[in-house]
C-alpha cells in the first residue's frame, strides 16, 4: 500500500478546472458548450506585450534570472504601485512569482501550522481554504453577505480573531462574488487591528483595476499603521489577459521578504525570463487595451445581470468589480451543485456552483461574463428554457 503524507488528504482543488475539463469532454462528443465557468479574460494579450517577450528571446534572455525577479521588472512594479495606489514601495520587497497563487501559497506556508488559525473569506477563492488546511492550520471562515454586496463587515472579522490567529486574507474586488469593500469598512478594520499587532494581512488585489459604477479600489498598503504587516498579492493575469503567462507578484513586509525569497528558490528558482520582459511592457506601455477590456466587461455585466433577474427563481444583485455575477438561485429549489450539473448537461452552459467557493456559497451560482455578448445571451436563453 502506497503511503503518502497525510497533508495530501487535506488539499482541495479548484472546481473551475474540473468543470472546464467536463465541458471540453462534452465538446469532444460534438456538444455545443458555452463556458461561463472559467475565470479568464476572453481577450488576447495586447500585441506590444507579446512583442516584448519575442524581443527578449531574440536578444538572448534564455537563462535563469534572480529568484526575486529582474531588477527592471521589480522597479516597474513599484512605479505602478506608486501611480495607482499612491504608495511608495521598496523594490527589494517585491517578489516576482509564476502566478498569483504562489504568493498566497507562500503566505500560508509561512503562517500556517497545527494550532494556528487563518481567517479567509467565504464564499471565496477556493485555494485559500485548501492551502490553509494543507499546512495543518485551522481555516476560519469570514462570512460574506449578499445584503452588503458581499463586502466583509469589519466587526465580524475582528470578532473572529483569537490568540491563535496568524493571518487574515482579504479580497476586494472579490472572486467569486464581484464584491467590493468600501473604504469606510476597511478603515474600521484597520483601526480595530491596532489591538492585534501580531496578526498579518494578505490582501488579494488581483482584480484591482476591474471596477464599475465609479467604485474606488482601496489598497491595504495605503494604511501606514498596518503596512509593515501587509502582504499584497497582484499580477498580470486578469488585468492584461495574461493568464497563460503565469505572472504574478507579491509585495512583502521587510520582515518577511527574505523568507518568501527562500521559498521561491526552493520552489521554482525563478520566473520565466521572457515573461518578465513582457511584464515590464505591460506596466510601462499603453493602457488603452486594459481600459477597453474593462468597458467591455461592464457592458456584459449589465446584460447578464438584467437577463438573470428575468429568470424565475434566480436573482442577481450585480457585481462591483471583477468579471463575475454571483446569482442567488435558491428560488429554483435546486441545490447549487445539482443546478451546475443540470445547466452543463442539459443546457450546454458551464457555470460554477457557489459551494465550489465554500459552504456559504450554497444557493448561488457563479457566472463569468468573460465571454462574448452573443454567447452570454444564448447561454441565458438556454438556462431559461432548461428551467
Amino acid at each position: 500500500m502506497t503511503k503518502i503524507a497525510a497533508a495530501m488528504a487535506r488539499l482541495g482543488t479548484e472546481t473551475a478546472f474540473e468543470v472546464l475539463a467536463r465541458a471540453k469532454a462534452l465538446e469532444a462528443q460534438g456538444r455545443d458548450i458555452i463556458n461561463l465557468g472559467i475565470g479568464q479574460p476572453d481577450f488576447k494579450t495586447p500585441d506590444h506585450i507579446v512583442e516584448a517577450a519575442v524581443k527578449a528571446l531574440r536578444d538572448g534572455h534564455h537563462g535563469y534570472t534572480p529568484a526575486d525577479g529582474i531588477p527592471e521588472l521589480r522597479q516597474a512594479v513599484t512605479a505602478d504601485i506608486g501611480l495607482r495606489r499612491g504608495v511608495e514601495v521598496d523594490p527589494a520587497n517585491v517578489l516576482i512569482v509564476p502566478g498569483g497563487k504562489v504568493t498566497m501559497f507562500f503566505a500560508m506556508l509561512m503562517f500556517g501550522e497545527a494550532g494556528a488559525e487563518i481567517i479567509y473569506p467565504n464564499p471565496g477563492f477556493p485555494i485559500y481554504q485548501s492551502a490553509i488546511e494543507f499546512t495543518g492550520a485551522t481555516a476560519v471562515a469570514m462570512p460574506l453577505h449578499e445584503d452588503t454586496g458581499f463586502s466583509f463587515k469589519a466587526d465580524e472579522v475582528l470578532d473572529l480573531i483569537s490568540p491563535n490567529t496568524r493571518l487574515i486574507i482579504l479580497n476586494s474586488p472579490a472572486n467569486p462574488t464581484g464584491g467590493v469593500t468600501p473604504r469606510g469598512e476597511i478603515e474600521r478594520l484597520v483601526n480595530g487591528l491596532s489591538a492585534h499587532p501580531d496578526v498579518y494581512i494578505m490582501s488579494d488585489e488581483i482584480y484591482a483595476r476591474m471596477l464599475y459604477d465609479g467604485r474606488e479600489h482601496v489598497s491595504l498598503l495605503e494604511f501606514e499603521a498596518i503596512r509593515d504587516r501587509v502582504i499584497l498579492l497582484d499580477g498580470w493575469s486578469k488585468t492584461y489577459a495574461m493568464t497563460g503567462w503565469r505572472m504574478g507578484y507579491g509585495v512583502w513586509p521587510k520582515t518577511l521578504i527574505e523568507g518568501a525569497t527562500r521559498l521561491a528558490i526552493n520552489c521554482h528558482s525563478c520566473v520565466n525570463a521572457a515573461s518578465q520582459f513582457a511584464g515590464i511592457a505591460a506596466l510601462e506601455g499603453p493602457q488603452s487595451d486594459v481600459d477597453d477590456m474593462v468597458q467591455a466587461f461592464d457592458r456584459r455585466r449589465g446584460i447578464i445581470v438584467e437577463a438573470l433577474n428575468q429568470i424565475p427563481g434566480i436573482t442577481c444583485a450585480g457585481s462591483g468589480g471583477a468579471f463575475y455575477a454571483f446569482a442567488n438561485t435558491s428560488g429554483t429549489g435546486i441545490g447549487s451543485m445539482a443546478l451546475q450539473d443540470k445547466f452543463l448537461n442539459e443546457a450546454g452552459v458551464a457555470t460554477l456552483s457557489g459551494t465550489s467557493f465554500g459552504h456559504m456559497g450554497e444557493g448561488y451560482l457563479r457566472f463569468s461574463y468573460a465571454n462574448s455578448v452573443d454567447n452570454i445571451k444564448t447561454a441565458i436563453q438556454r438556462i431559461r428554457e432548461c428551467l
